[in-house]
């Protein structure tokens, strides 16, 4: 059984979780996200989860908060985005400098609801899952995403930037992985990996994602935007 298959409905969940925010990251269920920490409060952070559900939200700090390159060096004054991914810790190795190396498999998304007093040196939050109870459906709508089209695009994208990939391991994964993958990889801003995360179910992000790289492709080209 899979770590994250105890993961039935939202009361399997905690409502009250820690949170990481990071900007440009986004998690979505069932994708891997590697995450090198270094700051010590996100450190003791992993020491308490470790101990416990080894259950943490990810989510963006707001439009302008927060850096890429950094952990987010406002603590508990930077505003959050609304909608972030809680992770399960699957992977964890402690590294000579100090540093944690994890990976964090994606559960379920939530709705921020309000930060929680504690005296921990992270940020801890009451969250809903409510809203995103199929999250935990593993293939949820898979038979409506049109998996020939985003290969499609995928492989011109790939092509233009002169990158390669295992297709043989892409033609194995199934569409929610690869579409979720996908996502969480991609090289786009912080206000398009929103949109990624926010997208209402299977078919509406991997639309959202085509969209994203056929205009990516167009402005590189200087075409219509139209794939041959």
């Amino acid at each position: 059984m899979s770590p994250i298959d105890r993961y039935r409905r939202p009361a399997d969940l905690s409502p009250r979780i820690p949170l990481f925010p990071l900007r440009g990251a986004i998690l979505l269920p069932r994708a891997t996200l590697p995450l090198n920490v270094f700051e010590s409060r996100y450190l003791k952070m992993l020491d308490d989860v470790m101990a416990g559900d080894r259950l943490i939200g990810i989510v963006q700090p707001a439009t302008g908060e927060g850096s890429e390159d950094e952990e987010s060096h406002l603590g508990r004054s930077v505003n959050l985005r609304s909608v972030g991914c809680v992770g399960r810790v699957t992977t964890y190795q402690e590294v000579e400098d100090g540093r944690l190396v994890v990976t964090l498999t994606g559960v379920a998304r939530y709705d921020v609801i309000e930060d929680v007093s504690t005296d921990k040196p992270y940020r801890v939050a009451s969250v809903n899952y409510d809203r995103f109870a199929a999250d935990l459906n593993e293939g949820l709508g898979e038979e409506h995403v049109d998996r020939a089209n985003l290969l499609h695009v995928l492989r011109s994208y790939l092509d233009a930037n002169k990158l390669d990939a295992d297709w043989a391991a892409i033609q194995r994964a199934s569409c929610e992985f690869l579409i979720n993958a996908l996502c969480v990889m991609c090289p786009y801003g912080p206000e398009e990996k929103q949109a990624l995360l926010e997208a209402e179910d299977l078919k509406s992000r991997a639309d959202v994602l085509v969209a994203l790289a056929e205009m990516e492709l167009a402005s590189s080209s200087g075409s219509d935007g139209t794939l041959q």
